[in-house]
């Protein structure tokens, strides 16, 4: 799951939208913001189970955002009333994660409890695991104006083509249920690493022997500006993330077969082939509610008639201050996957490649002879990491 977002509208003086059954949470611009937010969905699959705790703050002149992780907590999840779980933190700050092993199950109840390292308690609402059915069938087809043709920054989309993936599943009968959509996408990667104002460096020159260093080396103030981008050593994937919210209610298709149910935009970055995880979630009541209230928001393209954005307060609390906003959902999801080989042979256009698509700009150029891989430009480790890998996904096709 991907974190709640700090909705705020420049120019009004307070943030009120009414959703029913979502807290809201009302912040005067002029007001210095500083709440957690808190970002954590168990699920059945044989995965990384981590919640992540940070602290949105303003700065008290610019006004603008940023997101202070909280590290040095004490992490729980209580299974059932009785049997807790501690989750230790990782090498990612504000991250923790849970016990080698550990998957949730549908059926049982979940709640997160945490404290802080100054000694301040928050408690989850508990949240029962529904099951999810499977997913019958994918559908892949590629659309060259599937993308808004206007930025968020209200510039040009120059690249709007994308595959459309739409799913066919069976929804339970004699059951109220709540699903969410999600997508993982692999793209090949080429370039692992940037320097700026230095250089790439296997071994560190300056000890004896040299020891292993695999990183930018010199001093970034030293001279001219430059940037240089290095290859990959070995092969690389990129992870990539879907960033909208897309929740269902079963309330008028109750025990129906969903047809075309639209789940992904993949976008056309590069020629190259890549592989999509499509993921079904099961939701609670409660979160089906949150998200739900997150998606109308992240549409809300404004007008006459539409309501101010406001940030949504999830199921956390303050044990010892029930005033205190926390911003986010802690819940248990049943997850059903389906992964989707698309070879984008049926894509038109031009793609932008997926550098310049993260980034902005083409791979820099090296202005030695020896060009990449040489001893002027070595390559670069593929580093591990929650966008990157170097271990070949399940399900690539070579």
């Amino acid at each position: 799951m991907r974190a709640a977002s700090l909705f705020l509208l420049v120019g009004l003086t307070t943030l009120i939208l009414p959703v029913a059954c979502v807290d809201l949470l009302e912040i005067p611009l002029t007001q210095r913001v500083n709440v957690l937010v808190v970002d954590g969905t168990l699920t059945n699959l044989n995965e990384d189970q981590k919640i992540h705790i940070n602290r949105a703050k303003s700065d008290s002149l610019t006004g603008r955002f940023g997101s202070l992780p909280i590290t040095g907590a004490t992490v729980e999840v209580v299974v059932d009333s009785s049997q807790v779980l501690v989750f230790t933190e990782t090498d990612t700050a504000g991250a923790y994660r849970s016990p080698a092993g550990f998957r949730a199950q549908p059926g049982h109840a979940y709640q997160l409890r945490f404290t802080l390292k100054d000694g301040t308690h928050y408690r989850s609402t508990t949240e029962v695991m529904a099951p999810v059915p499977s997913i019958d069938r994918v559908h892949t087809k590629f659309n060259p104006t599937s993308l808004p043709a206007i930025l968020a920054d209200g510039t040009i989309n120059q690249y709007r083509g994308a595959h459309e993936l739409t799913i066919d599943f069976q929804d339970p009968a004699n059951q109220h249920n709540y699903y969410r959509w999600d997508w993982l996408l692999w793209e090949k990667q080429d370039w692992c690493h940037t320097c700026v104002n230095t250089l790439y460096m296997i071994y560190n020159p300056y000890t004896t022997p040299p020891t292993l260093y695999e990183d930018c080396f010199g001093d970034p103030n030293y001279g001219g500006y430059f940037v240089i981008d290095y290859n990959c050593r070995t092969q690389c994937w990129e992870i990539l993330r879907n960033y909208t919210t897309n929740v269902f209610d079963d309330v008028y298709s109750n025990g129906g077969l969903i047809l075309g149910r639209t789940v992904a935009q993949i976008p056309f970055y590069q020629q190259k082939a890549c592989l999509v995880q499509l993921r079904q979630s099961s939701l609670t009541k409660g979160a089906y509610q949150y998200y739900r209230a997150v998606e109308d928001q992240s549409q809300n393209t404004g007008g006459v008639a539409v309501p101010p954005p406001t940030v949504l307060v999830g199921n956390i609390r303050n044990v010892a201050n029930g005033q205190e906003s926390v911003i986010g959902y802690f819940t248990a999801s049943a997850v059903a996957v389906a992964l989707d080989w698309i070879d984008r042979s049926d894509a038109t256009g031009r793609a932008p490649g997926l550098f310049e698509a993260l980034y902005g700009r083409p791979p820099s150029q090296p202005n030695h002879q020896g060009g990449y891989g040489s001893v002027e430009y070595p390559t670069a480790v593929c580093v591990p990491s929650d966008g990157r890998t170097p271990n070949k996904p399940i399900g690539w096709r070579d």
